[in-house]
Protein backbone atom coordinates (compact mmCIF):
# COMPACT_ATOMS: atom_id res chain seq x y z
CA UNK A 1 0.00 0.00 0.00
CA UNK A 2 1.64 3.10 -1.07
CA UNK A 3 2.06 6.24 1.66
CA UNK A 4 -0.69 9.10 2.07
CA UNK A 5 1.42 12.38 2.19
CA UNK A 6 -0.36 15.06 2.37
CA UNK A 7 -0.47 18.88 3.75
CA UNK A 8 -4.20 17.88 5.36
CA UNK A 9 -3.78 16.99 9.00
CA UNK A 10 -5.75 14.14 9.87
CA UNK A 11 -8.05 13.84 13.31
CA UNK A 12 -7.83 11.07 15.87
CA UNK A 13 -12.01 9.79 16.18
CA UNK A 14 -12.29 6.69 18.78
CA UNK A 15 -9.76 4.01 18.52
CA UNK A 16 -8.54 4.62 14.87
CA UNK A 17 -7.40 7.65 12.99
CA UNK A 18 -9.91 9.61 10.77
CA UNK A 19 -7.81 9.73 7.19
CA UNK A 20 -9.65 13.09 5.51
CA UNK A 21 -7.41 12.21 2.32
CA UNK A 22 -8.63 8.50 1.95
CA UNK A 23 -11.84 9.34 3.00
CA UNK A 24 -11.85 11.90 -0.09
CA UNK A 25 -10.64 8.91 -2.47
CA UNK A 26 -12.89 6.65 -0.94
CA UNK A 27 -15.97 8.92 -2.14
CA UNK A 28 -14.25 9.57 -5.45
CA UNK A 29 -14.01 5.72 -6.21
CA UNK A 30 -17.97 4.85 -4.86
CA UNK A 31 -19.47 7.50 -6.78
CA UNK A 32 -18.14 6.42 -10.14
CA UNK A 33 -19.51 2.87 -9.47
CA UNK A 34 -22.74 3.88 -8.42
CA UNK A 35 -25.42 4.70 -11.06
CA UNK A 36 -24.52 8.26 -12.01
CA UNK A 37 -25.17 10.83 -10.71
CA UNK A 38 -24.59 8.96 -7.48
CA UNK A 39 -26.70 10.40 -4.53
CA UNK A 40 -24.79 11.38 -1.48
CA UNK A 41 -27.24 9.06 0.80
CA UNK A 42 -26.06 5.52 -1.54
CA UNK A 43 -22.65 6.83 -1.22
CA UNK A 44 -22.50 7.03 2.57
CA UNK A 45 -24.28 3.61 2.95
CA UNK A 46 -21.84 1.88 0.99
CA UNK A 47 -19.05 2.98 2.77
CA UNK A 48 -20.77 1.67 5.70
CA UNK A 49 -21.49 -1.53 4.76
CA UNK A 50 -17.47 -1.38 3.55
CA UNK A 51 -16.02 -0.66 6.68
CA UNK A 52 -18.44 -2.53 8.55
CA UNK A 53 -16.90 -5.69 6.17
CA UNK A 54 -13.41 -4.22 6.65
CA UNK A 55 -13.95 -4.23 10.22
CA UNK A 56 -14.95 -7.88 10.65
CA UNK A 57 -12.93 -9.28 8.59
CA UNK A 58 -9.68 -7.36 8.56
CA UNK A 59 -10.04 -5.37 12.10
CA UNK A 60 -10.31 -1.76 10.88
CA UNK A 61 -12.03 0.94 9.21
CA UNK A 62 -11.24 2.03 5.65
CA UNK A 63 -10.23 5.46 6.61
CA UNK A 64 -11.14 5.27 10.14
CA UNK A 65 -14.04 7.32 10.05
CA UNK A 66 -16.42 7.24 13.35
CA UNK A 67 -20.36 6.48 12.94
CA UNK A 68 -23.18 8.35 13.87
CA UNK A 69 -26.76 7.00 14.00
CA UNK A 70 -29.07 9.08 12.60
CA UNK A 71 -32.24 9.04 11.32
CA UNK A 72 -31.71 7.49 8.12
CA UNK A 73 -29.46 5.00 9.10
CA UNK A 74 -25.42 4.99 9.91
CA UNK A 75 -23.36 7.83 8.25
CA UNK A 76 -20.14 8.68 8.66
CA UNK A 77 -19.19 11.98 10.11
CA UNK A 78 -16.18 12.85 8.80
CA UNK A 79 -17.17 11.77 5.34
CA UNK A 80 -20.57 13.88 5.69
CA UNK A 81 -18.02 16.88 6.80
CA UNK A 82 -16.63 16.13 3.38
CA UNK A 83 -19.61 16.50 1.85
CA UNK A 84 -20.74 19.66 3.95
CA UNK A 85 -17.58 21.33 2.89
CA UNK A 86 -18.19 20.42 -0.63
CA UNK A 87 -21.27 22.23 -0.56
CA UNK A 88 -19.82 25.47 0.84
CA UNK A 89 -21.37 24.34 4.15
CA UNK A 90 -18.00 23.83 6.24
CA UNK A 91 -14.43 25.82 6.56
CA UNK A 92 -12.70 25.20 3.22
CA UNK A 93 -9.54 24.89 5.30
CA UNK A 94 -10.55 21.85 7.22
CA UNK A 95 -9.23 20.23 3.77
CA UNK A 96 -8.59 22.32 0.70
CA UNK A 97 -8.80 18.92 -1.27
CA UNK A 98 -12.47 18.29 -1.55
CA UNK A 99 -13.42 20.69 -4.05
CA UNK A 100 -10.97 19.85 -6.13
CA UNK A 101 -12.04 16.30 -6.19
CA UNK A 102 -15.71 16.65 -6.53
CA UNK A 103 -18.81 18.82 -6.41
CA UNK A 104 -22.59 18.01 -5.12
CA UNK A 105 -25.61 19.21 -7.18
CA UNK A 106 -28.45 18.96 -4.25
CA UNK A 107 -27.55 15.24 -3.02
CA UNK A 108 -25.82 13.98 -6.19
CA UNK A 109 -22.27 13.75 -5.78
CA UNK A 110 -20.11 15.04 -8.85
CA UNK A 111 -16.67 13.61 -8.96
CA UNK A 112 -14.09 15.14 -10.77
CA UNK A 113 -11.88 12.72 -11.31
CA UNK A 114 -11.52 8.49 -10.10
CA UNK A 115 -9.80 7.46 -7.25
CA UNK A 116 -6.41 7.34 -6.45
CA UNK A 117 -6.40 3.54 -6.12
CA UNK A 118 -3.07 4.16 -5.02
CA UNK A 119 -4.00 4.99 -0.86
CA UNK A 120 -5.86 1.72 -0.39
CA UNK A 121 -4.96 -1.71 0.14
CA UNK A 122 -6.22 -4.71 -1.38
CA UNK A 123 -8.49 -5.03 1.56
CA UNK A 124 -9.94 -1.96 1.01
CA UNK A 125 -11.16 -2.10 -2.32
CA UNK A 126 -12.45 -5.78 -1.77
CA UNK A 127 -15.02 -4.00 1.20
CA UNK A 128 -15.32 -1.01 -0.74
CA UNK A 129 -16.60 -2.95 -4.48
CA UNK A 130 -18.64 -5.07 -1.40
CA UNK A 131 -20.37 -2.31 0.05
CA UNK A 132 -21.33 -0.56 -3.43
CA UNK A 133 -22.76 -4.30 -4.35
CA UNK A 134 -24.75 -4.25 -1.74
CA UNK A 135 -26.09 -0.56 -1.70
CA UNK A 136 -26.15 0.02 -5.83
CA UNK A 137 -29.33 -1.89 -6.48
CA UNK A 138 -31.55 -0.81 -3.28
CA UNK A 139 -34.22 1.85 -2.92
CA UNK A 140 -34.66 4.42 -0.54
CA UNK A 141 -36.51 2.34 1.71
CA UNK A 142 -34.76 -0.78 1.28
CA UNK A 143 -31.43 0.91 2.20
CA UNK A 144 -32.69 2.92 4.84
CA UNK A 145 -34.03 -0.65 6.05
CA UNK A 146 -30.78 -2.52 5.42
CA UNK A 147 -28.98 -0.13 6.90
CA UNK A 148 -31.03 -0.37 10.59
CA UNK A 149 -29.02 -2.65 11.89
CA UNK A 150 -28.45 -4.09 15.69
CA UNK A 151 -25.28 -1.52 16.08
CA UNK A 152 -27.72 1.54 14.60
CA UNK A 153 -30.71 0.15 16.88
CA UNK A 154 -28.57 0.13 20.06
CA UNK A 155 -27.76 3.85 19.55
CA UNK A 156 -29.65 6.69 20.22
CA UNK A 157 -30.49 9.17 17.95
CA UNK A 158 -27.58 11.38 16.23
CA UNK A 159 -25.26 9.63 18.85
CA UNK A 160 -22.47 8.16 17.79
CA UNK A 161 -22.31 4.56 17.46
CA UNK A 162 -19.89 2.86 19.24
CA UNK A 163 -16.88 0.58 17.46
CA UNK A 164 -18.19 -2.72 19.77
CA UNK A 165 -21.66 -2.83 18.36
CA UNK A 166 -20.47 -2.55 14.98
CA UNK A 167 -18.14 -5.44 15.65
CA UNK A 168 -20.90 -7.38 17.31
CA UNK A 169 -22.41 -7.85 14.37
CA UNK A 170 -19.11 -10.30 13.47
CA UNK A 171 -19.65 -13.75 12.37
CA UNK A 172 -16.30 -14.41 14.89
CA UNK A 173 -17.20 -11.53 16.93
CA UNK A 174 -15.90 -12.64 20.54
CA UNK A 175 -12.58 -12.76 18.42
CA UNK A 176 -12.90 -9.28 16.94
CA UNK A 177 -13.76 -7.51 20.06
CA UNK A 178 -10.89 -9.20 21.98
CA UNK A 179 -8.80 -7.67 19.07
CA UNK A 180 -10.12 -4.07 19.43
CA UNK A 181 -9.20 -3.93 22.86
CA UNK A 182 -6.10 -3.86 22.02
CA UNK A 183 -4.83 0.12 22.24
CA UNK A 184 -2.61 -0.42 19.46
CA UNK A 185 -3.90 -2.63 16.78
CA UNK A 186 -2.05 -2.63 13.44
CA UNK A 187 -3.06 -2.51 9.83
CA UNK A 188 -4.79 -4.94 7.83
Amino acid sequence: MASNESDTPVAVRGPFTFDAPKAIQAILYVSNRLRPPADMYWVLKSIYFADKCHLHRYGRFIFGDRYVAMRHGPVPSGAYDLFKIARGEGPLLQCPGVRSAFSMDGNHVIPFANANLEVFSESDLECLDEGVKECRDLSFGELKSKSHDEAWRSSDENDEMTIESIAALAPDRDALLEYLKDPHPGPA
